[in-house]
């Protein structure tokens, strides 16, 4: 495919988004440039192959690229760590099968850094849709987004902390951590987790947005990150020392009394994020059962889901820290966070994890 206009010596400049495309079907190729140029994204380059894909980015920026997963070859999982560095900072949408192997895969890609992933459809299924969604998808992932507005007349608190580090106080624990994230999310996680020894014993809960098919690999993906055992929540599972549960992504995970401890209750009304699952229900009821001994951790995201349920579980006693705005793909939901006074930190995810480790509240 031939270079945009505005990618030609002596053309106008054009500000538009620019996009490489990384497919090995000709007829995806074909689709999405076409969709994303009805979507006024520049389409830079559209490419078959990984290799061909590093050697693009070493020569022209772009603003994010398209990646197939299953291609020829180098497949773009395999390549993704040196696609990511070779983008100096573009973002990379991962478009994968809704197969197992797709979906395995996707995980994957998203724990190594991709920003976001979108199903791909039947060779006969990709206009309509499939079309709307890939400039959809684009258009929020690469968007400067802002955090909610601060109430007429209010200022926004600051956090205790925003540097790289965070003073402990001692004697002042939790018992329970929840975490909640989204676009970008599940790198950062990675990144939490790593932290974590491997005799961390409190339970700890995750909500991500992801499609419900996905949710088996990604607590496959989690329990390897975090190398400790890991469940798609059920109604009424038990919530354990050592234990991490992710919620499923046909409904809300909720925590509930039990007398003698806690257990999940999977609920599925309306949020007011319109998420499903959403981070408020969790954050609300782990406040309302475990108050001051409650830990909440909101990562990368668009929108801002978890602000609700953060402020009733910061209401109660517990705390939260978020993820620093230099180190989130998109800061929507911690931004959210921090601009309404909720976080006690805002931090890089490692640096998250280090605080979780020693099992210490920040002062």
């Amino acid at each position: 495919m031939p270079l945009a206009p505005s990618l030609i010596a002596g053309s106008a400049v054009d500000d538009s988004p620019r996009v490489l495309i990384v497919d090995d079907s000709a007829v995806a190729r074909a689709v999405i440039a076409r969709a994303l140029e009805g979507g006024r994204f520049i389409v830079a380059g559209a490419v078959s192959n990984a290799d061909a894909a590093l050697a693009f980015l070493r020569a022209t920026p772009v603003d994010a690229v398209v990646l197939d997963i299953e291609m020829p070859g180098t497949s773009g999982l395999a390549a993704l760590p040196d696609l990511i560095v070779a983008g100096q900072g573009a973002k990379v949408l991962i478009v994968s099968s809704a197969a197992a192997e797709g979906a395995a895969a996707t995980i994957e890609a998203l724990a190594l850094g991709a920003a976001d992933t979108l199903m791909k459809p039947g060779v006969g299924d990709f206009a309509g849709r499939f079309s709307v969604a890939i400039v959809e998808k684009l258009r929020r992932l690469l968007a400067v987004e802002t955090p909610a507005e601060t109430p007429l007349g209010l200022s926004p608190r600051r956090p205790e902390s925003d540097g790289a580090s965070a003073a402990l106080a001692t004697g002042q624990g939790f018992d329970i951590v929840a975490i909640g994230a989204s676009t970008g999310g599940i790198h950062a996680l990675a990144s939490l987790l790593r932290e974590l020894p491997v005799s961390f014993p409190l339970p700890i809960l995750i909500t991500q947005h992801l499609p419900g098919s996905f949710m088996p690999f990604f607590a496959a993906q989690v329990a390897m990150m975090a190398d400790r055992p890991c469940d798609v929540a059920t109604d009424s599972m038990r919530i354990r020392p050592g234990r991490t549960i992710v919620a499923p992504g046909d409904a809300h995970m909720r925590v509930v009394s039990t007398g003698d401890g806690a257990a999940i209750r999977l609920t599925s009304e309306a949020s007011k994020s319109g998420c499903m699952p959403s981070v408020d229900p969790m954050f609300d009821s782990v406040g309302e059962v475990y108050g001051a001994r409650a830990l909440g951790i909101v990562l990368s995201g668009m929108g801002r889901d978890g602000s609700d349920g953060a402020r009733r579980l910061v209401d109660r006693g517990g705390i939260v820290l978020a993820q620093d705005q230099a180190s989130s793909v998109v800061w929507g939901m911690p931004g959210a966070i921090a601009t309404a006074g909720l976080a006690s930190a805002l931090l890089p995810p490692a640096e998250i994890g280090r605080i979780v480790a020693t099992r210490r509240r920040p002062a």
